[in-house]
């Protein structure tokens, strides 16, 4: 189904991100979580793809894996880091005989033993040349829905870690939505101002498709710091470090803490008119469901 429908159909959207385990004995525990996930019907979820392609073969299986045994559109990332035009080809043609209606169209991060990494050796030196081609691919007929992959971007309501200006951050994500992007999910924040701000800025610039809000809870002091790392620097409001000091360090109330500011953000996202919410789920389930049943969002 393409991305297009999918939103029409979830007014807003409400989604999952999943990422492919390294440790083989983690499959089967992401199974179950996919399970448990399922009864809330999300509008669809993201599979993430590893720096460089790392994790190119298993990100496809699980997209197959979802597709198979689900009835949830799973939509894959893509990053053009280290890929050719050729690669990058022989992917979409792939997901469009496997069904996949729709790409999520990154950058990428270069492997982390090439930090001098060379993007004019890559066959895409932006999102929006990605973008751009995957557009081509729709355009020449070679996937079997009429309107070919739904095309998402990314978008940095905290500004994009290597792009300080942040007028020249807007100019690169028009730019992406001009090459064909049909929405934008964010990355995750903690700050509701940060994404409001976001939102009218794209307006502003004649950005006029869905914007997705990405949504991660903290669910422990130790998982605190890696959302840190994985969104280049998030910014912890006073609020929620508040909250978390009266946990007083105790796991459960540190979980406890972290799932009802995330509630909170979503509720007041949903009062004010959010195209969708994303939830990345770090490939658990009991937050994500927390969080739908404080906001009367499913009883499964």
């Amino acid at each position: 189904m393409h991305i297009s429908e999918i939103l029409s159909k979830h007014q807003p959207s409400l989604s999952f991100e999943f990422f492919p385990p390294k440790a083989a004995s983690a499959w089967e525990e992401l199974y179950q979580t996919i399970r448990d996930l399922e009864p809330l019907e999300p509008s669809f979820v993201s599979v993430t793809y590893g720096a460089g392609g790392g994790t190119r073969e298993m990100t496809h299986r699980l997209v197959e894996r979802i597709l198979d045994t689900t009835a949830i559109p799973a939509v894959p990332h893509l990053t053009c880091v280290g890929h050719s035009e050729a690669e990058v080809m022989e992917i979409l043609q792939r997901y469009a005989e496997a069904g996949v209606g729709n790409i999520l169209a990154l950058r990428g991060d270069p492997p982390r033993d090439q930090p001098n990494y060379d993007w004019t050796e890559s066959g895409f030196q932006h999102a929006a040349d990605l973008v751009k081609f995957i557009r081509k691919f729709n355009d020449s007929g070679a996937h079997p829905h009429e309107q070919g992959f739904g095309i998402g971007v990314a978008g940095f309501p905290e500004g994009h870690p290597t792009t300080p200006n942040r007028v020249a951050e807007m100019d690169f994500l028009k730019a992406k939505v001009d090459a064909g992007a049909d929405y934008i999910c964010t990355q995750l924040f903690f700050d509701n101002h940060d994404f409001f701000d976001f939102r009218d800025r794209c307006d502003l610039a004649g950005i006029h498709i869905p914007i997705i809000a990405g949504v991660m809870p903290v669910t422990s002091l130790q998982g605190m710091a890696r959302m840190a790392e994985l969104a280049a620097g998030a910014r912890y409001p006073a609020k929620l470090i508040r909250a978390l000091d009266r946990a007083k360090g105790k796991p459960e109330a540190v979980e406890r803490a972290g799932i009802h500011y995330a509630a909170q953000q979503c509720a007041e996202m949903l009062d004010n008119g959010v195209d969708g919410i994303h939830f990345y789920t770090l490939n658990r389930s009991h937050a994500t469901r927390e969080i739908y049943h404080s906001l009367g969002l499913a009883q499964a």
